[in-house]
Parts: C-alpha cells; structure tokens; sequence
C-alpha cells in the first residue's frame, strides 16, 4: 500500500553497504539446493525443532506461552489442546504446516490472509478471518497493563476492507515489474502492520505471512531455521524500529530504512546460523554439525562440551552448542547442572 507504490519504492536510494547485505542474501539463497543435497537427515531434524521454536517464539512474543512438556506434545504429537494458551499454539502451528505444506498453492491474496487468521483461531470462539469491527491502536503498556503511549494508530476499521485490497494488489503489481522481492516482501509487512487489519493476531499473521512470501521468493531458509525465534531474541529492536518506520506512514511520508535493515539482519542471522549447521562441511562429505551429534550419540556417560572438543577439535565450541540446543529441544538430550558443573546426557 503506502510502501508499495510506484512513487515510493522509485524515491528509495541504498547505501553500498545496503546493496551488499542484499547481494549476500542472494547467495546465501544459492546455496539452499547444495545444502540439501549434502545434508538431508539433518534438514529433516532442522525442520522438526524449527516447527517448535517458530510456534513457541510467535506466541510468546505476544504473550502467549505453555510448558514446554506442553509444547512439544502439542507440536510434535499433534496433541489436543487443554487451555486457551494451548489453543492459540495449536492454531499457530496448523498455520505453519499450511505453509510449509502448501506454499505454492497459498497465495498472498486478502483470501489468503484471512485464511491464515483464521487458521490461528480454529481452535477457539473467536471469529478468524474477519477484519476488526471498531477502530484499534498500537500501543506499549507498563508491567501491570497499564497503557503508557500509543505508538501508532493504524488505518480505521471501516477502511480496513479496501486497504487490505489495495495492499495485495500493489504488492503482486511490484512482482510484476521485477522489483527486489527482499525489498517489497519486508515492505509488505510493514504496510500489513500499518493497517492492522484484525481485532487481535494481527503481529503472528504478519510472521506467517512473512514466511510465505519468502517461500515464494526462494528463500527457504524459514523452513530450517526459525525466523520467528530469531525476532523474538531481538523483540526490543523489532518493535523500535516497526515504530520508527511507522512514522508518516499515513501521509506517505514514513522512513522504511530502520525496518528494512532489520529485517534485512533478521535474514543474515537465520542463514548464518543455517550454514554454521549444515554448511560447513568436511571433506570427507559428513557435516561438522551430523560429526557432534554422531559424538554425542557414542556418549554412555554425562559429558561436557569439552568432551565433544576432544572428539571434533576442528569444530568451533558455538557450532557444538547449537548442535546441543537442537537435540535438546528434540528432546534427545537433557542438562543438569550449570557452569563448570553443567553436564548433558542422552536421554533413553
């Protein structure tokens, strides 16, 4: 919409830097197939804890949170949910599933949207799907709930039908005129965000929807490693600079440079972190991080990290522990202890 036409994206000017971060990305989508190819049981593990921290993250972003025995149970053994938290997960992850499985086929269209909305509220009362009845604000609250400000007032409910269409019809337009997708996509979200269509929700569609569109564009790197826990480490920045981007936005008078870059980082990080897992491959073809789960895996006893170095000294401390991050919330191996006391063992 406000970011997506011809006048806005023409008026938009890139520093060499910029251009850089965006000629990395690019590459780093080049590499997607190589990867795959060397590494398939290692994707499929990579896929199963990024469904997990992707549900846990966008939820927990809006405060929305379950135990983790919960958590797994919910989504990796499709169990039924028990309290209202438990149904908004459930509906996160059916909505993630539907992308994964049918990104080609799911368009970014007002349908699809809804669809998406609707997807997270199946498992409650509430009405999915449908565009927020009163007017609505963005606003930050105290510790005890309390409104401190609005940060930004988006567009009102009764536009919200015909901005909705509007946005969807200036982004396929962009695609047709072969703008930078790793520009409009982040733009699209901005603009989504902007006008809030929904009553509630409206932040966990705009990361289902970012996925999506990244899926469309190439960029599968959300299947593997989740973007949505990468926003969620970084939560303080993602709201400063969704704020500062939002400012003229109505007028068409906004700075889409903070948000850009963040986004444009939010990419790097999660592609930096997939190739620290399966990229870096030996020559002998097995990857470092499938040589320390293969340690981990020849374990009988509680063992350190400093274990795992003995067996792979050419593998860096931090590849080792994301290799553990993973196949603990895989629930492969557990921790007890911490600091130099810290020991892991593999569950039975």
């Amino acid at each position: 919409m406000r970011s997506l036409t011809d006048s806005y994206l023409d008026a938009l000017a890139f520093t060499a830097k910029q251009a850089s971060t965006i000629r990395a990305l690019g590459e780093y989508r080049g590499k997607q197939k190589l990867y795959k190819r060397q590494s398939p049981e290692m994707l499929n593990g990579l896929r199963a804890l990024a469904r997990i921290e992707s549900t846990d993250a966008s939820n927990r972003l809006e405060g929305i949170t379950a135990p983790e025995a919960r958590l797994q149970a919910i989504v990796r053994h499709s169990e039924p949910p028990r309290t209202r938290s438990e149904q908004e997960i459930a509906g996160y992850r059916d909505a993630l599933e539907l992308i994964h499985e049918a990104r080609t086929e799911l368009p970014v269209s007002v349908n699809g949207i809804r669809q998406l909305h609707q997807t997270i509220y199946s498992y409650l009362p509430d009405e999915g799907g449908q565009w927020k009845p009163v007017d609505n604000e963005i606003v930050e609250r105290d510790p005890a709930g309390n409104v401190v400000r609005v940060r930004f007032r988006p567009v009102a409910a009764v536009a919200t039908p015909q901005a909705m269409e509007d946005l969807v019809t200036h982004y396929a337009a962009a695609g047709v005129m072969g703008r930078e997708p790793l520009l409009t996509i982040p733009l699209l979200i901005l603009d989504f965000l902007c006008i809030h269509p929904f009553r509630d929700g409206n932040g966990r569609v705009a990361r289902l929807l970012t996925l999506l569109a990244l899926y469309h564009a190439g960029y599968d790197v959300g299947r593997y490693i989740s973007l949505e826990r990468v926003i969620e480490e970084s939560w303080k920045s993602y709201y400063e600079t969704l704020e500062a981007s939002s400012q003229g936005w109505h007028e068409g008078q906004h700075d889409s440079t903070a948000w850009l870059e963040y986004f444009w980082g939010v990419m790097l990080r999660a592609y930096k972190e997939f190739e620290e897992r399966v990229g870096d491959v030996d020559h002998g073809g097995s990857s470092k991080s499938q040589r320390v789960r293969d340690a981990v895996g020849r374990e009988v006893r509680p063992f350190r990290v400093v274990d795992l170095q003995k067996q792979c000294p050419d593998v860096s401390r931090e590849t080792i522990r994301l290799v553990l991050r993973a196949m603990k919330k895989a629930g492969v191996i557990e921790l007890s202890g911490r600091g130099r006391g810290a020991r892991w063992r593999n569950v039975p």
